[in-house]
């Protein structure tokens, strides 16, 4: 919702209508600016995220490997 609503003075005079659109318009590109500031914020966080989970899988995925290699060792040092 508009803060700044029409007028009966914006309804009948061209420059004052002009006036408040300009109002407006400033309003909305605030607006914008700081969601685009959150949205870029959001953007960071979850490649930041996606980067630190790549990482929990590949020291999972060696943790694996390391145990299988370390139990075939170990069976076969049996016989």
């Amino acid at each position: 919702m508009s803060l700044l609503p029409s007028t009966e003075l914006e309804k009948t005079s061209l420059e004052a209508h002009v006036d408040l659109c300009a109002m407006r318009y400033a309003q909305l590109d605030a607006r914008l600016t700081v969601i685009e500031g959150k949205i870029i914020e959001l953007a960071k966080a979850f490649e930041d995220s996606k980067n630190g989970l790549s990482k929990v899988i590949i020291t999972a995925a060696g943790t694996t490997i390391a145990s299988i290699l370390g139990l075939i060792v170990t069976i076969l040092m049996k016989f």
